[in-house]
C-alpha cells in the first residue's frame, strides 16, 4: 500500500475533469457566473457586520489599512488559485490541487479545514441572516415567540414589543420589570438553511441565477451607501477629518489593540470578509470553458469586492468615529448620520441579500468538496451520488444541508468567524506552496492560466497567510488543532483502507461514486 504521501496522478485528474454523461456534473457556468458566484459568497457578514467592531476594538480607522493587508494576502492567493483552477479544473478546490502534489495525507487535512469554513461558516452565516431578518420583521410589527427566535438556552426579554436576548440590553433601566423567557432554537436559521439546499438540490444554473440576482441588490445596496456618505462629507468640511484622527490610535498595552499590531490582527479577522473567492474553484466541474473562466471568476470578485471593501471603510470611518461602531449593524449606523431615513431598511434588505448568497456559495462549496473526496474513495460513497435528471450531488447536499441546520438552530456560533478564516488560511498556504511545487516538479505541463513572478507570488502568499494566521487568538488555534485532530482519527479509521489511490487504482474514480468500489 503506497504511503501517507502517495500523490494522485495529474493524468487521472485531468481526465476526471473532462468526464461527461449523467454521473457527471452538469456544465452551465460562464464568467458572469462565476463572478457573481464569488462576489456572492465573499460580500456578507464581513462587511455588513466585522467591519464595526473590528474598527472599534483592534484597528480604529485604519481598518482600511487591514481590509488591504487582508487584500494583497487574497491577492497572491487568488493568482495560484487561478493556475490550478485553469490547469486542473475539478470541483475540489484546494483539496485536488494538494491531493496530485503534496500527498493524500496533506489533501484530506486540506479537505477537512475545508468543512470548518464552508459548513461552519455557512452555519455562523445563517445565525446573523437570521438576525437580520427577525429585525426586518419587527419593523413591520412582526415578531416570534421567545422560543424560536435564538439558540437554546438564550435568556429572551421582551422589549418594545420585540424578544431579545437580554446580553443587548442588560443596560437599561426597569429592566426586572419586563416579561422574561428561554428561548428554544433558531427557526429562521433553520429555515433559510432549508431552503438554500432545495435550490442547491435543483440545479447549479438555478442556483447561480438566484445568487446572481442577489448579488446585484446588495451590491447596489453598498453602492447606496458609498453614495449618500460621500455626498454627505463632501457637504460637509473636516467631519471626516475630525473622525479619522488619529488614523492609527495608539496601542493599548496588548497585542492587537490598535497601533500596527492592530492593523495586523484586524486584518486577521477581517480576512473573513474575503473567504469566498475560493469556493469559485470548487465550481469547476460545473463550468463551460473552465481554462478560461475560471480565473476570470476568481479574479474578478476578488478585485470587484477588494475596491467595494476599502471604500466603504473609508466613507464608514469618516461618517462615524470609531469608538462607536462597535454594534451589530456599523453600515446602518454610517446611514443613519447622513439623516435618510429609509437608508436603515435599506441596508437590512441588502445585508439579508448579502448573507443568503454566502449561505448558498458557502454550501455549494462544501458540497463540491464532499462529491470530489468522496470520489477518491475518502468519503462514503454517497456523499458522490449524482441525480441522473438535476446532475447535481442530491444526497450529499440534502446530508450537509441537514447537519448545517441543526447547527444554525442549536448551536450559539460566537467564535467561528476566526475559526473559519484559520481554516482558509491554512488551505491558502498550502495551494501557493503546490504551485511553487508542481512547478519545479513538472515545468513543461500547459497551464492556460500562470501565476506570474513564481516563486515570488507563492512565497508571500505563504508569507502573509500565515502571519495572518499567527495573529489569531490562542483559543482559535487550540479549536483548530482539536479539529484537524478528529479529521485524523476519520482518515486513519475510514479514508486511507477505502482510498483509490492507496489500492493502486485512481482511475476508480472516474467511475460513478460507489460502482466500482463498496464503502
Amino acid at each position: 500500500m503506497p504511503g501517507l504521501m502517495a500523490k494522485k496522478p495529474l493524468s487521472v485528474m485531468m481526465a476526471e475533469a473532462e468526464s461527461t454523461g449523467e454521473h457527471s456534473l452538469k456544465r452551465t457556468l460562464g464568467p458572469t457566473n462565476l463572478v457573481a458566484l464569488g462576489i456572492g459568497a465573499i460580500i456578507g457578514t464581513g462587511i455588513f457586520v466585522l467591519t464595526g467592531p473590528v474598527a472599534a476594538t483592534t484597528a480604529g480607522p485604519a481598518i482600511v489599512l487591514s481590509f488591504i493587508i487582508a487584500g494583497i494576502g487574497c491577492a497572491f492567493a487568488g493568482l495560484c488559485y487561478a493556475e490550478f483552477a485553469s490547469l486542473i479544473p475539478i470541483a475540489g478546490s484546494s483539496y485536488s490541487y494538494a491531493y496530485t502534489t503534496l500527498g493524500e495525507i496533506v489533501a484530506w487535512v486540506i479537505g477537512w479545514a475545508l468543512v470548518l469554513e464552508y459548513g461552519f461558516g455557512a452555519a455562523t452565516v445563517a445565525v446573523g441572516w437570521s438576525g437580520y431578518v427577525r429585525s426586518l420583521l419587527g419593523d413591520f410589527g412582526l415578531t416570534l415567540p421567545a422560543s424560536l427566535s435564538h439558540a437554546p438556552g438564550t435568556q429572551m426579554v421582551l422589549s418594545q414589543g420585540h424578544w431579545v436576548p437580554l446580553s443587548t440590553v442588560t443596560g437599561m433601566s426597569g429592566l426586572a420589570g419586563l416579561p422574561h423567557a428561554m428561548s428554544g432554537f433558531d427557526l429562521l436559521a433553520l429555515l433559510g438553511i432549508m431552503v438554500v439546499t432545495a435550490v442547491l438540490v435543483k440545479g447549479i444554473k438555478e442556483s447561480a441565477n438566484v445568487n446572481t440576482v442577489i448579488v446585484i441588490i446588495k451590491v447596489s445596496v453598498l453602492l447606496v451607501f458609498l453614495g449618500l456618505g460621500i455626498m454627505f462629507l463632501t457637504s460637509h468640511a473636516g467631519f471626516a477629518g475630525k473622525n479619522w484622527n488619529p488614523f492609527i490610535p495608539p496601542n493599548q498595552g496588548a497585542f492587537g489593540e490598535f497601533g500596527w499590531s492592530g492593523i495586523l490582527r484586524g486584518a486577521g479577522i477581517i480576512f473573513f470578509a474575503y473567504i469566498g473567492f475560493d469556493a469559485v474553484s470548487t465550481a469547476a466541474q460545473e463550468a463551460g470553458n473552465p481554462q478560461r473562466d475560471m480565473p476570470i471568476g476568481i479574479l474578478g470578485s476578488l478585485v470587484i469586492c477588494t475596491i467595494l471593501y476599502i471604500a466603504v471603510a473609508i466613507v464608514l470611518t469618516g461618517l462615524v468615529p470609531y469608538a462607536r461602531l462597535n454594534v451589530a449593524e456599523p453600515i446602518a449606523l454610517g446611514v443613519d448620520v447622513t439623516g435618510v431615513r429609509w437608508g436603515s431598511l435599506l441596508v437590512k434588505i441588502g445585508a439579508i441579500g448579502g448573507l443568503t448568497s454566502t449561505m448558498l456559495v458557502m454550501l455549494l462549496g462544501q458540497t463540491r468538496i464532499f462529491f470530489t473526496m468522496a470520489h477518491d474513495g475518502l468519503l462514503w460513497s454517497w456523499a458522490g451520488k449524482v441525480h441522473p435528471k438535476l446532475r447535481t450531488p442530491w444526497i450529499g447536499t440534502i446530508v450537509i444541508g441537514i447537519c448545517v441546520m441543526c447547527l444554525a438552530a442549536f448551536l450559539p456560533i460566537t467564535t467561528l468567524d476566526e475559526l473559519t478564516s484559520i481554516g482558509t488560511l491554512f488551505a491558502f498556504t498550502v495551494v501557493c506552496a503546490g504551485v511553487w511545487i508542481l512547478r519545479r516538479r513538472q515545468p513543461e505541463l500547459h497551464r492556460p492560466f500562470r501565476t506570474p513572478w513564481v516563486p515570488f507570488v507563492p512565497i508571500m502568499g505563504m508569507a502573509v497567510s500565515l502571519l495572518m494566521m499567527v495573529s489569531l487568538h490562542g483559543l482559535t488555534w487550540i479549536v483548530f488543532l482539536i479539529w484537524l485532530a478528529l479529521g485524523l482519527c476519520i482518515y486513519f479509521l475510514y479514508s486511507r483502507r477505502h482510498s483509490k489511490v492507496q489500492q493502486g487504482h485512481p482511475e476508480a474514480v472516474l467511475q460513478p461514486a460507489g460502482d466500482t468500489y463498496s464503502s
